[in-house]
């Protein structure tokens, strides 16, 4: 599996000639969802949900569909129907040819006062990666790559360092930094990294690794 970061929170997998990205979004490139087999939202807050980027992905090739949930799906179902998937904690379903188990329910708490939305996270082929959304959700499953969500208005990094230990994957890469400045980001990775227990790593947008 190839994994490109894209800006914000957006990923793109690739395997076997075939793409799935998850949570292309306002932060995230005009086109981080088109070229996609299968698209991936984990909620609905416009940093991870982009109705005009889904839109013109679903435009752009008839075979595009998405899975998301209530909340994203609502949006776009019935102008694209049979191609909007609703999903919830606890299902599972295969997309682009990965296999996807849906875990969390609630977006993380950002301030008592604001209601909290829906927020699932999806743990792709066994394990392999898992990306929260904005939550920290901890699967009941091994996690080999973890999508770290690193800097939001609803986390700290002794959080973010508790979970990474938590999940206790065998690497985690940094994920929701769009608002991480350059001057924090060596203090995230020296912190993270020594105190997570894990490898901590930070791809450049429109970078890859392999997993």
């Amino acid at each position: 599996m190839r994994l490109t970061k894209k800006s914000h929170s957006c990923v793109r997998l690739e395997k076997d000639g075939r793409t799935l990205v998850v949570d292309p979004g306002g932060f995230s490139e005009e086109d981080a969802a088109l070229g996609a087999d299968a698209v991936l939202v984990t909620h609905e807050h416009p940093d991870h949900f982009d109705e005009g980027r889904l839109r013109a992905a679903l435009e752009a090739d008839p075979a595009v569909e998405i899975w998301t949930l209530k909340s994203v799906a609502d949006q776009l179902s019935a102008a694209f129907p049979g191609r909007v998937h609703t999903v919830g904690h606890g299902d599972t379903f295969t997309a682009a040819g990965f296999e996807v188990q849906v875990h969390g329910e609630l977006h993380a708490v950002i301030h008592p006062d604001i209601p909290r939305v829906t927020n699932v996270g999806y743990l792709v082929d066994d394990g392999a990666l898992f990306h929260p959304g904005d939550a920290l959700t901890v699967p009941d499953h091994p996690v080999r790559t973890l999508m770290l969500p690193v800097m939001a208005p609803w986390n700290k990094i002794s959080e973010v360092i508790d979970y990474v230990r938590e999940v206790r994957p065998e690497r985690a890469y940094d994920i929701h930094d769009a608002l991480l400045t350059d001057l924090a980001r060596p203090i995230y990775d020296r912190q993270i990294g020594a105190l997570g227990g894990a490898e901590h790593l930070r791809l450049a947008p429109g970078a890859t690794a392999e997993l």
